[in-house]
């Protein structure tokens, strides 16, 4: 039995295309971004994250797990690989979620997200979302906070 995913429908989908978008990603939907994905993202999606999350792009390519040399030829190049697309989007939905946890404040968004955090086992919400398990364990941790939930 296929299991269909539901349609985003007015805020909810507001805020997920919000995240593709503010890296220079635009789609309508889920498909239409899995299809982006699978095309790569132009490089500077890669450039427009580093700046969103404040991170300097040595930085953000160890994150995303991308060698320096690899991250020059992309450059070059112009477009990023597949994989590493869905390992920027990855970062680029955290930081939405993070900025919404903190109503907008993007200065606490940002220092939490490089805090390390008990939950997390003492890493920091990046670190700990270099896999996608992991990043599924930090958008946990994000809803348990904005419900209140003890963590």
């Amino acid at each position: 039995m296929v299991e269909q995913m539901p349609r985003l429908r007015g805020a909810q989908r507001e805020r997920y295309i919000d995240y593709a978008s503010s890296i220079g990603v635009k789609a309508t939907d889920r498909l239409e971004l899995a299809e982006k994905v699978q095309k790569g993202f132009p490089y500077e999606s890669f450039i427009k994250l580093s700046e969103l999350i404040e991170l300097n792009s040595r930085f953000l390519a160890d994150l995303v797990q991308i060698s320096q040399r690899t991250l020059t030829r992309r450059r070059k190049e112009g477009k990023l690989q597949p994989d590493e697309s869905e390992r920027l989007l990855r970062y680029s939905r955290l930081l939405r979620m993070t900025i919404d946890l903190f109503e907008g404040n993007e200065v606490a968004a940002h220092r939490w997200l490089l805090t390390s955090n008990r939950s997390l086992g003492g890493r920091t919400p990046l670190e700990a979302s270099k896999t996608e398990v992991g990043a599924r364990e930090v958008e946990n941790l994000v809803t348990r906070l904005e419900y209140g939930v003890f963590s």
